[in-house]
């Protein structure tokens, strides 16, 4: 057998521990691949797809690039700790520490060659569906067809072999340092009674409460302030918390008799104390890199929603035309009639109606919008909005300013009566929130007679708007676009509008949830890795412990709840960390953005209980197999 074939066989023999490595770098080489074939798409070879999308996926390949180097460094150093007492084990046997090093190197070689080559096997395989992924996310006029991507092959081969030539090096050299004597010892060494520091523990808790608390009741630009220094008191508290405050829980427990007692409770505490104090960095890190993925992910999608909402609450109707206050009487009949022709085109069925909007003199320099009842209803049955009625003596404050403005203007109206010419007031009697009409502050709304009696107006607006029937989206984004070119910006299409902002939003969204999801699924071939390299040492305890009287159903039932609290202590962490974020951004915007948290969270929650599942079912199935 030649040094190469030993080389592969150990590959051979060592394929469950190899298996979260391999799968995880061929799926980031899979995401570097996919990126590469839209920079290289023929479709995009005319430049007709903006610059800002092609270089926001050439940043996002280079944090795949970089991300990747990283957790293969971190993987093969976690992997090669396991095999310490093996490697002394070979150095007994005769083999120079050159020959180890050399033999890793192959080792790493062989997994980056077969992961690089499985990456773009399967980014092809999956290319035409990320295609089309990809031309409706991003949503370009293009066709994105399938081609053979020779260029992005070769450019993915030779970056990822260079990346696992770089990786084999460096594990070489680490390698290089390691003394006989600590490669016997391997993993035997004795561990000692984990302990931890009760005044850190206490500063670990200290730290996360001052982060959170300071990152949940600052509003606005404070926000921005106080990020930096949140992020960094969170982080340290988070380490705290792994290294320190979780040890600290698990030996109170361990001294609380009832629990401690209860049932198989000692020999979950007993181990859980040694694994969390051994895979505390670990879970820091899977909690940070988890909580950048759903920060992310939340803050992108949170802020389209929060663009694309505005626009609706905005624009309530199809299409609205606002005349400049300098606009002759035939230009406006003019545009009017241009916009009609143009929906006739594009066969839009429309309802159209017109007001003039009306502003009063409040004092103090203030002008407010004073309608009549009988106008609001009409544009009210336009987008079946509730009608209003309100009586001679009553007048209804409508309220938008505080979701568009970020104010409260409303408040302020309803202690404002509404004077009369014969100097009578009119008091407000109620306070509701509407779009009906195009006014971006807040206004009243009184009854037609009592309207006719509050004298000459200090400005007034003609206001057009047309209500169309629904399912013709295509054609309102088509009209949009005419309307736009021929009209000008007096004239808005709401369906154009919120395309061009979809269509602008589209590839930081798709780049965002890309590099989120390789993050995710790193974090969780983190923990694979972890649970696994314990998992020769979990036989031999089990094994023991079942010789005394442990049944099967008590060992599945210690084998759930302490891979589950392993499984999920950190992406609970990050759960946690990204829905304090994600309502700090809120605050930021003072925007609710808890629907759209609780999809992206609640999302990545689900994926984590099917991937610990997954996980669980062959773990438990292998301890059973190697005892019963």
């Amino acid at each position: 057998m030649t040094f190469r074939q030993f080389a592969f066989n150990n590959v051979l023999r060592n394929k469950r521990l190899y298996v979260a490595y391999f799968l995880s770098s061929m799926f980031t080489v899979m995401v570097f691949f996919t990126f590469a074939i839209f920079a290289f798409h023929p479709a995009f070879s005319g430049g007709s797809v903006n610059s800002k999308a092609m270089f926001g996926m050439a940043v996002a390949g280079g944090i795949i690039y970089v991300f990747s180097f990283f957790f293969v460094l971190y993987s093969m150093s976690s992997f090669l700790q396991s095999r310490k007492r093996e490697f002394g084990l070979l150095m007994i046997q005769g083999a120079s520490s050159g020959q180890i090093r050399w033999m890793v190197f192959l080792e790493n070689m062989l997994i980056g060659f077969f992961a690089t080559v499985g990456g773009i096997v399967l980014g092809l395989v999956f290319a035409k569906v990320i295609l089309m992924l990809a031309e409706n996310v991003l949503i370009i006029s293009e066709s994105l067809d399938f081609y053979f991507p020779t260029l992005a092959i070769i450019i993915t081969f030779i970056s990822f072999i260079i990346l696992f030539l770089f990786i084999s090096l460096f594990v070489s050299f680490i390698l290089r340092t390691k003394k006989l004597i600590d490669l016997i010892k391997g993993d035997k060494q004795s561990k000692g009674e984990p302990k931890a520091s009760a005044l850190l523990a206490i500063l670990a808790a200290l730290l996360l409460i001052a982060g959170y608390a300071t990152a949940l009741f600052v509003k606005g630009v404070m926000v921005v302030m106080v990020m930096v220094p949140v992020i960094i008191v969170v982080i340290l508290g988070t380490y705290l918390l792994f290294t320190q405050l979780s040890v600290s829980i698990i030996r109170r427990l361990k001294k609380n008799k009832p629990i401690f007692w209860r049932q198989t409770n000692m020999l979950l505490f007993s181990d859980l104390s040694f694994r969390l104090k051994d895979n505390a960095r670990t879970f820091f890190m899977v909690a940070i890199i988890s909580t950048v993925a759903f920060s992310a992910i939340g803050t992108l999608y949170g802020f389209q929603s929060y663009l694309t909402n505005g626009m609706k609450e905005a624009n309530s109707y199809s299409i609205t035309y606002y005349p400049l206050e300098d606009e002759s009487k035939t230009d406006i009949k003019q545009d009017v009639k241009q916009i009609n022709t143009i929906l006739q085109e594009e066969n839009i069925q429309a309802a159209t109606e017109k007001v003039t909007l009306n502003y009063f003199d409040l004092g103090d320099n203030q002008n407010v919008l004073i309608a009549k009842a009988s106008d609001y209803n009409r544009f009210a049955r336009l987008i079946d909005e509730k009608e209003l009625h309100p009586k001679e003596n009553e007048a209804v404050v409508m309220d938008n300013s505080q979701s568009l403005t970020n104010t409260n203007e409303g408040e302020t109206l309803m202690k404002s009566p509404v004077k009369l010419d014969d100097g009578r007031e009119i008091q407000p009697y109620r306070k509701a929130t509407s779009s009906v009409l195009p006014e971006f502050r807040a206004y009243y709304v009184v009854n037609d007679h009592v309207y006719d009696q509050l004298g000459k107006p200090v400005r007034s607006g003609d206001h057009f708007v047309w209500q169309a029937e629904s399912g013709q989206s295509d054609q309102l984004i088509n009209a949009g676009k005419k309307i736009s070119e021929q009209v000008g910006f007096t004239a808005q299409a709401f369906d154009y509008i919120d395309y061009q902002i979809n269509k602008a939003y589209g590839p930081i969204m798709f780049i965002g949830l890309f590099i989120g999801i390789v993050f995710f699924v790193s974090a969780g071939s983190f923990l694979y890795f972890r649970l696994y390299t314990d998992l020769d040492e979990d036989k031999q305890k089990f094994g023991s412990i079942a010789k005394i009287g442990l049944t099967q159903r008590e060992l599945k039932k210690v084998v759930n709840r302490q891979t589950a609290i392993l499984f999920f202590a950190p992406i609970v962490v990050a759960l946690v960390h990204g829905a304090v974020a994600l309502t700090a951004l809120a605050h930021l915007f003072e925007y609710n953005l808890f629907k759209e948290a609780s999809l992206v969270l609640g999302g990545f929650a689900l994926i984590q209980i099917v991937y610990f599942l997954i996980v669980r079912y062959f773990y438990v199935k292998q301890i059973r197999s190697a005892i019963y």
